[in-house]
């Protein structure tokens, strides 16, 4: 049985099942774990590790903790009601107008971080003019439709990550500060940070950066060190704002003060910063890399949900989920008619009913023609179906981005 404990309550031959927090920022190789020594209690602890998931089937028991399928129950209520809450961005032109576009967007973003990096490593400066005009067409995207870029930036190359992820990171970033009503000035300076984030990974030895294995501690520092050090190439760009750099160099901080590399407190973490936390960790919790596989966005979602109780800005979080939606554009869904299909458009009112291309029987197991469907309108107009759960493409054996955008 998987049971939720604080940390004080871990002891020594107890089994960690999860960690409860991202992997970024523990020193552990993997999640899960049999606990052998007191230090590494402490090193939990010190991770800033506040709760944790144990397996008493390999391991001591806490008698009266909550278990797994209980915490679940009450996340999903709470899910439920963020969900009703505030409405979702409109789009200006459908997912098929703008997926071309899109494309074109991406693929000059990632060339230009491609330019940057390799800059920053010969320790040239960053040239904003070529930046800022990549920023504004990715925030032109945003504007017209959301979903395009923010779905084809879920497919990610494991050896194009870092380039993709700040790509990524860039495009959700604009999406947050739109949605949350900032004006255009500052949303296009969060999306300049969002874009230059990781510059600093462009010092960190790749032998380092993509390691399958598990980090040494002397590792694990230098991994570290790239806030600072993309906040100090920044530093020599002209022209660069305050945003830009605050992102940078704080995109990595935590509310409970756990996080790097000042261990500020949450009043003294801006807010840009705390949101690109957010988005930052939401991001690569989700793509696939060679030490990790992605976790599904909807799953992200309620993982980032539940570490906000001490790492993130709670407020902050429920904003992003209203963002991108509770089922995230990308995610594979099973309806009560058996069919899956992929989210392709939150609701505006309405997040638990977005639209949704459907492509596949589960009754049948076979493909079916694919369909929009608007899960927000009754039977007979394009609708009544309803959302059961979120599901594993290898599960089902299939690619739901295949029918991401229908002709």
């Amino acid at each position: 049985m998987i049971k939720k404990i604080a940390v004080h309550q871990l002891k020594v031959g107890m089994y960690v099942h999860d960690l409860s927090c991202d992997w970024m920022n523990h020193p552990f190789m993997r999640n899960r774990l049999l606990v052998t020594s007191e230090d590494e209690i402490r090193k939990i602890i010190d991770a800033g590790i506040h709760e944790v998931y144990i397996d008493t089937g390999k391991g001591l028991d806490v008698a009266d903790a909550p278990t797994a399928e209980q915490v679940q129950r009450s996340l999903e209520k709470e899910l439920v009601d963020i969900a009703a809450r505030q409405p979702a961005p409109v789009a200006r032109v459908t997912l098929t107008q703008e997926i071309a576009r899109a494309k074109q967007i991406k693929n000059q973003a990632h060339q230009l971080v491609r330019t940057v990096m390799a800059d920053a490593r010969l320790g040239k400066a960053i040239e904003l003019d070529r930046v800022e005009p990549v920023v504004q067409n990715i925030t032109e995207s945003i504007l017209r439709n959301p979903g395009a870029l923010t779905g084809l930036l879920r497919i990610k190359n494991k050896d194009d990550y870092t380039f993709l992820h700040s790509v990524s990171v860039c495009t959700l970033l604009v999406a947050f500060c739109r949605s949350a009503g900032l004006d255009a000035a500052t949303t296009r300076e969060a999306g300049l940070g969002g874009l230059l984030h990781d510059t600093g990974k462009a010092l960190v030895p790749d032998a380092v950066l993509n390691k399958p294995g598990r980090l040494t501690d002397a590792e694990f520092d230098i991994i570290r060190k790239h806030p600072k050090d993309g906040y100090d190439i920044l530093l020599r760009t002209p022209g660069v704002g305050e945003i830009p750099l605050d992102i940078t160099l704080h995109h990595h901080e935590r509310m409970d003060g756990s996080g790097y590399p000042d261990r500020l407190p949450g009043e003294r973490i801006g807010t840009l910063a705390q949101m690109a936390a957010i988005v930052d960790v939401y991001d690569a919790i989700t793509a696939d890399r060679c030490y990790h596989k992605g976790m599904p966005a909807a799953v992200a979602l309620r993982k980032i949900y539940e570490w906000s109780k001490f790492h993130f800005n709670a407020q902050h979080v429920q904003a992003f989920m209203r963002c991108v939606g509770i089922y995230p554009v990308g995610t594979l869904v099973l309806l009560e008619s058996g069919r899956l299909g992929v989210v392709t458009e939150p609701h505006e009112t309405n997040l638990l009913a977005p639209k949704v291309n459907v492509f596949f029987s589960t009754r049948s197991n076979t493909y079916i023609k694919p369909v929009e469907v608007d899960l927000s309108r009754p039977l007979g107009l394009g609708g009544g179906d309803k959302i059961l759960s979120h599901e594993l493409p290898e599960k089902w054996r299939v690619d739901p981005m295949k029918f991401f955008a229908l002709e």
